[in-house]
Protein backbone atom coordinates (compact mmCIF):
# COMPACT_ATOMS: atom_id res chain seq x y z
CA UNK A 1 0.00 0.00 0.00
CA UNK A 2 1.19 3.65 -0.72
CA UNK A 3 2.09 6.06 2.11
CA UNK A 4 -0.57 8.17 0.67
CA UNK A 5 -3.24 7.22 -1.22
CA UNK A 6 -6.39 5.37 0.94
CA UNK A 7 -8.91 7.97 1.32
CA UNK A 8 -10.75 5.94 3.59
CA UNK A 9 -7.87 4.96 6.33
CA UNK A 10 -6.78 8.81 6.02
CA UNK A 11 -9.82 10.50 6.95
CA UNK A 12 -9.62 9.07 10.43
CA UNK A 13 -5.86 9.33 10.97
CA UNK A 14 -5.24 12.85 9.82
CA UNK A 15 -8.23 13.86 7.97
CA UNK A 16 -10.49 15.14 10.51
CA UNK A 17 -8.24 17.14 12.23
CA UNK A 18 -6.93 18.91 8.63
CA UNK A 19 -10.44 19.97 7.85
CA UNK A 20 -10.59 22.08 11.12
CA UNK A 21 -7.39 23.61 10.05
CA UNK A 22 -8.56 23.69 6.00
CA UNK A 23 -11.31 25.80 7.19
CA UNK A 24 -10.03 28.25 8.85
CA UNK A 25 -6.75 28.71 6.50
CA UNK A 26 -9.41 29.24 4.02
CA UNK A 27 -11.33 31.75 5.81
CA UNK A 28 -8.10 34.05 6.38
CA UNK A 29 -7.40 34.17 2.45
CA UNK A 30 -7.92 37.39 1.02
CA UNK A 31 -9.58 36.38 -2.33
CA UNK A 32 -12.26 38.10 -4.32
CA UNK A 33 -15.51 36.31 -4.77
CA UNK A 34 -15.75 34.42 -7.94
CA UNK A 35 -12.03 33.82 -8.76
CA UNK A 36 -10.35 31.11 -10.00
CA UNK A 37 -8.91 28.56 -7.53
CA UNK A 38 -6.04 25.78 -7.58
CA UNK A 39 -6.04 23.25 -4.82
CA UNK A 40 -3.02 21.92 -5.27
CA UNK A 41 -2.17 18.58 -3.59
CA UNK A 42 -5.86 18.09 -3.08
CA UNK A 43 -6.11 15.01 -0.93
CA UNK A 44 -8.98 13.74 -0.04
CA UNK A 45 -10.62 17.52 -0.37
CA UNK A 46 -10.36 18.95 3.02
CA UNK A 47 -9.12 22.51 1.13
CA UNK A 48 -11.45 22.36 -1.96
CA UNK A 49 -14.55 21.38 0.84
CA UNK A 50 -13.16 24.75 2.38
CA UNK A 51 -13.37 26.81 -0.56
CA UNK A 52 -16.35 25.76 -2.17
CA UNK A 53 -17.95 26.64 1.50
CA UNK A 54 -16.31 29.88 2.47
CA UNK A 55 -14.58 31.62 0.11
CA UNK A 56 -17.39 31.90 -3.00
CA UNK A 57 -15.43 30.71 -5.82
CA UNK A 58 -16.23 30.66 -9.27
CA UNK A 59 -14.28 27.14 -9.85
CA UNK A 60 -12.09 25.59 -7.65
CA UNK A 61 -9.94 22.51 -9.17
CA UNK A 62 -8.17 20.39 -6.72
CA UNK A 63 -5.06 18.63 -8.60
CA UNK A 64 -3.40 14.85 -6.91
CA UNK A 65 -1.25 12.26 -8.13
CA UNK A 66 -4.25 9.97 -6.25
CA UNK A 67 -7.13 8.30 -7.98
CA UNK A 68 -8.04 6.47 -4.78
CA UNK A 69 -8.33 10.26 -3.27
CA UNK A 70 -9.56 12.06 -5.97
CA UNK A 71 -12.76 9.79 -5.93
CA UNK A 72 -12.64 10.37 -2.57
CA UNK A 73 -12.88 13.77 -2.77
CA UNK A 74 -15.40 13.86 -5.83
CA UNK A 75 -18.06 11.56 -4.09
CA UNK A 76 -17.70 13.66 -0.99
CA UNK A 77 -18.00 17.27 -2.65
CA UNK A 78 -20.78 17.62 -5.02
CA UNK A 79 -20.47 21.09 -5.51
CA UNK A 80 -20.52 21.66 -9.30
CA UNK A 81 -17.67 24.39 -8.54
CA UNK A 82 -15.47 21.58 -7.85
CA UNK A 83 -13.49 19.94 -10.37
CA UNK A 84 -10.61 17.60 -9.77
CA UNK A 85 -7.75 16.00 -11.59
CA UNK A 86 -4.92 14.12 -11.32
CA UNK A 87 -1.72 15.77 -11.55
CA UNK A 88 1.62 16.27 -9.95
CA UNK A 89 2.06 19.31 -8.00
CA UNK A 90 5.04 20.24 -10.23
CA UNK A 91 3.36 20.15 -13.52
CA UNK A 92 0.08 21.19 -13.10
CA UNK A 93 -2.24 20.99 -16.65
CA UNK A 94 -3.51 24.72 -16.05
CA UNK A 95 -2.60 27.36 -18.66
CA UNK A 96 -0.31 30.66 -17.13
CA UNK A 97 -2.46 33.51 -15.24
CA UNK A 98 -5.77 31.27 -14.78
CA UNK A 99 -5.59 31.65 -11.32
CA UNK A 100 -7.20 33.96 -8.68
CA UNK A 101 -5.63 31.87 -6.03
CA UNK A 102 -3.55 28.95 -5.67
CA UNK A 103 -3.76 26.73 -2.39
CA UNK A 104 -2.08 23.87 -1.11
CA UNK A 105 -2.25 21.69 2.45
CA UNK A 106 -0.48 19.36 4.03
CA UNK A 107 1.76 18.63 0.85
CA UNK A 108 4.54 20.76 -0.14
CA UNK A 109 6.77 18.70 1.92
CA UNK A 110 5.97 15.32 0.74
CA UNK A 111 6.55 16.99 -2.66
CA UNK A 112 9.85 15.46 -3.91
CA UNK A 113 10.97 19.14 -5.19
CA UNK A 114 8.77 22.08 -3.07
CA UNK A 115 10.71 24.81 -4.91
CA UNK A 116 9.38 23.69 -8.38
CA UNK A 117 5.70 23.02 -6.60
CA UNK A 118 5.81 26.12 -5.29
CA UNK A 119 7.03 27.94 -8.86
CA UNK A 120 4.37 25.98 -10.52
CA UNK A 121 1.75 27.53 -8.09
CA UNK A 122 3.18 31.03 -9.04
CA UNK A 123 3.06 30.48 -12.49
CA UNK A 124 -0.58 29.77 -12.52
CA UNK A 125 -1.38 32.85 -10.83
CA UNK A 126 -2.86 35.92 -12.33
CA UNK A 127 -0.53 39.28 -11.42
CA UNK A 128 -1.58 39.77 -7.94
CA UNK A 129 -3.46 36.27 -7.35
CA UNK A 130 -2.79 34.67 -3.84
CA UNK A 131 -0.46 31.25 -3.20
CA UNK A 132 -0.86 30.58 0.54
CA UNK A 133 -0.13 26.92 2.11
CA UNK A 134 0.24 24.99 5.39
CA UNK A 135 1.83 21.71 6.81
CA UNK A 136 2.11 20.73 9.73
CA UNK A 137 4.21 21.73 12.81
CA UNK A 138 6.18 18.84 12.38
CA UNK A 139 9.51 20.34 13.57
CA UNK A 140 8.91 22.39 17.05
CA UNK A 141 6.57 19.28 18.09
CA UNK A 142 3.52 21.08 17.41
CA UNK A 143 1.55 18.17 15.90
CA UNK A 144 1.11 16.40 19.23
CA UNK A 145 -0.40 13.36 17.75
CA UNK A 146 2.75 12.29 16.19
CA UNK A 147 5.04 13.89 18.28
CA UNK A 148 3.77 11.34 21.33
CA UNK A 149 3.82 8.37 18.57
CA UNK A 150 7.64 9.41 17.51
CA UNK A 151 9.08 9.54 21.34
CA UNK A 152 7.41 6.42 22.29
CA UNK A 153 8.85 4.36 19.16
CA UNK A 154 12.00 5.82 19.99
CA UNK A 155 12.01 3.94 23.28
CA UNK A 156 11.21 0.68 21.91
CA UNK A 157 13.34 1.35 18.28
CA UNK A 158 16.82 2.89 18.40
CA UNK A 159 16.23 3.47 14.27
CA UNK A 160 12.56 5.06 14.38
CA UNK A 161 14.66 8.71 15.29
CA UNK A 162 15.14 8.53 11.65
CA UNK A 163 11.76 8.22 10.53
CA UNK A 164 10.16 11.04 12.59
CA UNK A 165 8.58 13.69 10.39
CA UNK A 166 10.08 16.09 12.56
CA UNK A 167 13.84 15.22 11.40
CA UNK A 168 12.67 14.02 7.42
CA UNK A 169 11.01 17.30 7.10
CA UNK A 170 12.81 20.20 7.52
CA UNK A 171 10.60 22.35 5.41
CA UNK A 172 7.83 22.35 8.15
CA UNK A 173 8.82 25.28 9.93
CA UNK A 174 7.94 29.00 9.43
CA UNK A 175 11.50 30.23 8.33
CA UNK A 176 12.45 27.66 5.62
CA UNK A 177 8.00 28.20 4.53
CA UNK A 178 9.33 32.21 4.35
CA UNK A 179 11.93 31.43 2.00
CA UNK A 180 10.86 28.51 -0.13
CA UNK A 181 7.41 30.89 -1.36
CA UNK A 182 9.86 34.06 -1.59
CA UNK A 183 12.47 32.29 -3.58
CA UNK A 184 9.80 30.64 -5.79
CA UNK A 185 8.83 34.90 -7.42
CA UNK A 186 6.01 35.86 -4.69
CA UNK A 187 6.04 38.87 -2.99
CA UNK A 188 4.40 40.50 0.22
CA UNK A 189 5.21 36.70 1.97
CA UNK A 190 3.54 36.20 5.28
CA UNK A 191 3.89 33.33 7.80
CA UNK A 192 1.68 32.44 10.59
CA UNK A 193 0.14 29.43 12.53
CA UNK A 194 -3.13 27.40 13.33
CA UNK A 195 -4.13 25.75 16.52
CA UNK A 196 -6.76 23.26 16.33
CA UNK A 197 -7.92 20.96 19.52
CA UNK A 198 -7.48 17.23 18.88
CA UNK A 199 -9.49 14.78 21.39
CA UNK A 200 -9.80 11.37 20.85
CA UNK A 201 -12.77 9.26 22.68
CA UNK A 202 -10.20 6.80 24.13
CA UNK A 203 -6.74 5.22 23.63
CA UNK A 204 -8.64 3.03 20.91
CA UNK A 205 -9.76 6.29 18.78
CA UNK A 206 -6.08 7.48 19.07
CA UNK A 207 -4.37 4.15 17.82
CA UNK A 208 -6.61 2.40 15.64
CA UNK A 209 -6.30 5.02 12.76
CA UNK A 210 -2.48 4.28 13.39
CA UNK A 211 -3.28 0.83 11.44
CA UNK A 212 -4.48 2.14 8.59
CA UNK A 213 -1.38 2.18 7.04
CA UNK A 214 -1.50 6.00 5.43
CA UNK A 215 1.43 8.38 6.57
CA UNK A 216 4.83 7.49 7.71
CA UNK A 217 3.64 6.45 11.46
CA UNK A 218 1.58 3.82 9.98
CA UNK A 219 3.82 2.78 7.46
CA UNK A 220 6.70 2.46 10.07
CA UNK A 221 3.95 0.70 12.58
CA UNK A 222 3.00 -2.05 9.90
CA UNK A 223 6.72 -2.93 9.27
CA UNK A 224 6.65 -3.92 12.73
CA UNK A 225 7.18 -7.33 14.19
CA UNK A 226 3.85 -7.92 16.56
CA UNK A 227 5.56 -8.15 19.74
CA UNK A 228 7.13 -4.52 18.71
CA UNK A 229 3.92 -3.08 18.20
CA UNK A 230 2.06 -4.45 20.97
CA UNK A 231 4.99 -3.18 23.23
CA UNK A 232 4.86 0.43 21.62
CA UNK A 233 0.86 0.39 22.39
CA UNK A 234 1.06 -0.03 25.72
CA UNK A 235 3.99 2.55 26.21
CA UNK A 236 2.05 4.87 24.16
CA UNK A 237 -1.28 3.98 26.31
CA UNK A 238 0.78 5.22 29.63
CA UNK A 239 2.85 8.26 27.86
CA UNK A 240 -1.05 9.66 26.76
CA UNK A 241 -2.13 12.45 28.98
CA UNK A 242 -6.01 10.93 29.64
CA UNK A 243 -8.73 12.29 31.48
CA UNK A 244 -10.94 10.42 33.79
CA UNK A 245 -13.08 9.35 31.53
CA UNK A 246 -10.60 8.04 29.57
CA UNK A 247 -10.62 11.00 26.84
CA UNK A 248 -7.44 12.37 25.25
CA UNK A 249 -7.09 15.90 24.75
CA UNK A 250 -4.26 16.98 22.67
CA UNK A 251 -3.45 19.79 20.05
CA UNK A 252 -1.81 20.41 16.33
CA UNK A 253 -0.17 23.16 14.92
CA UNK A 254 -0.16 23.87 11.53
CA UNK A 255 2.45 26.73 9.65
CA UNK A 256 0.80 28.77 7.18
CA UNK A 257 2.66 31.12 4.62
CA UNK A 258 1.48 32.92 1.55
CA UNK A 259 2.12 35.94 -1.01
CA UNK A 260 0.99 37.11 -4.05
CA UNK A 261 2.15 37.02 -7.64
CA UNK A 262 3.67 40.51 -8.52
CA UNK A 263 1.72 42.45 -10.68
CA UNK A 264 4.92 43.63 -12.98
Amino acid sequence: MPVWGDGEAYEPYIGRWSRRVAEEFVRRLDVPAGAAWWDVGCGTGAVTRAVVEAADPGRVVGADPSESYLRYARRAIGDPRAGFVRADARRLPAPDGAAGAAVSGLVLNFVPEPARAAAEMLRVLRPGGLAAVYVWDYTQGGMGLLRHFWEAAAEVDADAARLDEGARFPLCAPEPLRLLLRGSGLADVTVGEIVVPTRFRDFADYWEPFRGGQGPAPAYLASLPEARRELLRERLRASLPAAADGSITLSARAWTAGGRRPSR
